[in-house]
């Protein structure tokens, strides 16, 4: 596979073939690629809701009728959508988890290496939460790694997206109860194929000059 020809195809959908669904398998592989994607220190700070059913995507459609009602047909014309959410705050219970976690997948060789691995989070952690008092804007940066990585896969996979921050985040952390589990909606991806009002599928991809984004040293 030439993954910069994908890279080149794919383009923001703005209009989806309702009536075209994603198999089950292909979903399957984009739900594995956003669990493995990568984050700083290994930190995985997000959680992602994954809405296939016309209910569940109605729910997340309220979001962008309070204000954006722009994006509410692409969430409902989908095929499937998913929020991409980032924890708001360090969680103790949840680093634990990711430290057990890396032992059971057999990362550590011996006792020393899980504690190296454990104080090189917490130092990361603590100088984002006491030092530079930025983790909502450090965990976010994360999650739009996770984001990066499920629009590429869906690209090589033949699959339309549509990333969207024009969405009532208080509408949705709401009505996904969010908060309340510690997270707060980040970005809504809508995922599925073209229909035949998808004006951006005939348009050229644009994008700067490799002289210009570019500097050899």
């Amino acid at each position: 596979m030439d993954i910069v020809s994908k890279a080149k195809q794919r383009h923001t959908i703005k209009s989806y073939d309702r009536e075209r669904k994603i198999p089950d398998d292909v979903i399957d592989q984009l739900r594995e690629l956003l669990r493995v994607a990568p984050s700083s220190v290994n930190s995985q700070p997000w959680h992602f809701v994954v809405a296939s059913t016309a209910e569940g995507k109605e729910r997340i459609a309220k979001a962008a009728e309070a204000g954006f009602q722009y994006n509410a047909a692409k969430i409902r014309d989908a095929s499937h959508v998913i929020v991409l959410a980032t924890r708001v705050a360090p969680s103790e219970e949840q680093l634990a988890a990711v430290l057990a976690r890396e032992e059971y997948d057999g990362r550590f060789v011996n006792d020393a290496a899980k504690a190296s691995q454990n104080a090189a989070r917490l130092s990361y952690t603590n100088l984002h939460r006491f030092g530079q008092k930025d983790v909502p804007y450090w965990y976010e940066k994360q999650t739009y790694l996770a984001l990066g990585t499920l629009l590429l896969g869906a690209a090589a996979l033949d699959v339309g997206a549509t990333p969207m921050e024009g969405f009532n985040a208080e509408v949705l952390d709401q009505e996904l109860g969010l908060r309340d589990k510690g997270f707060a909606a980040t970005v809504i991806v809508s995922l599925g194929y073209s229909g035949a009002e998808d004006f951006n599928a005939k348009l050229p991809k644009s994008r700067l000059a490799a002289e210009v984004v570019f500097t050899d040293i």
